[in-house]
């Protein structure tokens, strides 16, 4: 045991790069767990009377029964970075296997890799909670309309529920991570790093036709229920969000596959470095539809959910619909409270899953850009088609996602029929333009991050 443990020390130090993305992942979600289930002690620290404390209590229940979806958004988010890893590594696994090493024990390595790296995002995850408790305060007081002081604090018992929750999500993209690992043959391991990726049941006209017409059903369920039953998409509001990633995947395929193949029956296929960088992207098509989904429907529910939030707050208070302090109106604050946290954790989700797909994408990439640059390619033409790969995978979700919103805030504004017209476009208008200018912020930093990664040994691009 301790010689496995010393290799896979070695091993996570060694892949500090690789291992970086991951950790910091698992970092935010550990410690979006937390603040979560701490909400109630950052408002317990603050001065309160009488009727705000009833109102708090009633809110611990309201997020205590929201707690379970932050944890399936980041079971999610954790199996998608566990992925990254194996398909990153997968060349090592085989190497190891062949030179004789036996399952068990490569499955002991990936254990232990898996303890170490959750144990240290574990850490830095509560510690940052426990740092950043002001902030998390600040925003709870401010949907609750109570004053708010400067005060740290931590919660013992949050702590143990994010623990608990972190280690069953970690525990489980560990042996999903072992499983991926030894039920492949030993050629498919040591070349899945390099392989392209391919569409299951793509190329077929029939098959593009039946997922066109699914993906049309979907979003006309999804969209029709937002706009003309409201009730009943909110009683069924899990399985509507997955119709949501379903049509949106589908989509996205549909995307992938159609545009190149029309494409390239262009003149315009050829120009410039448009047929390489339309192969980068199809060279990761099946992960790339998946991360792409997944960002889109999280941003779309983010907006919603952050439109929500300040609705039943700043909105309510702004409709002058009962005295401040009232418990008629601080009643609605819990609902403001989870759906701004939700927002804020689908935001961190998605810009974390465009960030493995990105750099994945990047790392994978870095051979094709050195043949690129062997082949006399300038670097203004190289910059250019980083910028495309990139925005590919930033302008797709984005424009799906505030599709998605058109009718996702339709169905808000009906849940907030008292606030008024003003004060919900007002609301409206900003959580969109926000989202959009953060993605846009985070599109320039991944574009500066790629183009290091696959620019600067050819190109001299730091």
């Amino acid at each position: 045991m301790p010689a496995i443990l010393r290799v896979a020390l070695g091993n996570v130090s060694r892949c500090a790069r690789d291992y970086s993305v991951y950790l910091v992942t698992l970092a935010f979600a550990a410690c979006l767990l937390y603040s979560f289930n701490a909400s109630g002690d950052y408002l317990l620290a603050m001065p309160l009377t009488s009727p705000q404390l009833e109102v708090i209590h009633k809110a611990r229940d309201v997020t205590g029964a929201f707690s379970v979806f932050v944890v399936l958004v980041f079971a999610v988010l954790v199996a998608c970075a566990a992925r990254f890893i194996v398909r990153r590594r997968s060349r090592e696994f085989g190497t190891y296997a062949l030179l004789g090493m036996r399952a068990p024990a490569l499955a002991a390595i990936l254990a232990a890799e898996g303890a170490i790296v959750g144990l240290v995002a574990l850490a830095a995850g509560l510690a940052l909670g426990l740092a950043a408790s002001p902030a998390f305060g600040a925003v709870a007081a401010f949907v609750f309309g109570v004053p708010w002081r400067l005060a740290w604090s931590f919660s013992p018992a949050a702590a143990l529920d994010a623990c608990a929750w972190f280690a069953g999500i970690e525990g489980l993209a560990v042996m999903l991570s072992v499983v991926d690992v030894l039920r492949r043959p030993l050629v498919e391991l040591l070349g899945r790093d390099r392989a392209p990726e391919r569409l299951a049941l793509a190329g077929r006209r029939g098959v593009t036709r039946a997922q066109a017409v699914l993906a049309v059903v979907l979003l006309a369920v999804v969209w029709g229920s937002c706009a003309l039953q409201p009730g009943l998409f909110v009683l069924a509001i899990l399985p509507m969000g997955w119709a949501a990633y379903v049509a949106t995947s589908l989509v996205f395929r549909l995307v992938a596959t159609g545009i190149p193949s029309g494409m390239r029956r262009s003149a315009r296929y050829w120009e410039g470095l448009r047929a390489f960088t339309l192969r980068q992207v199809e060279g990761h098509v099946s992960t790339g539809c998946q991360a792409l989904s997944c960002t889109c429907v999280l941003v779309a529910c983010a907006v919603c959910m952050i439109c929500a939030g300040l609705l039943f707050s700043v909105g309510q208070r702004a409709a002058g619909l009962a005295d401040p302090g009232a418990l008629s109106e601080a009643s609605l604050a819990p609902i403001g409270y989870v759906g701004i946290f939700y927002g804020e954790a689908f935001l961190v989700a998605a810009a974390a899953v465009l960030a493995l797909q990105q750099v994945s994408q990047a790392a994978d990439g870095r051979r094709a850009y050195t043949t690129l640059a062997a082949l006399g390619a300038d670097a203004r033409e190289a910059r250019g088609a980083v910028r495309a790969q990139v925005g590919v995978a930033f302008a797709l979700p984005a424009a799906l996602a505030v599709a998605h919103d058109c009718f996702g805030l339709t169905l808000v504004r009906q849940l907030a029929r008292g606030v008024p017209d003003e004060v919900f476009l007002a609301i409206a208008g900003c959580s969109v333009l926000g989202t959009l200018v953060l993605l846009a912020l985070y599109y320039l930093l991944c574009v500066r991050e790629c183009s290091r990664v696959l620019l600067s040994q050819d190109y001299n691009v730091v």
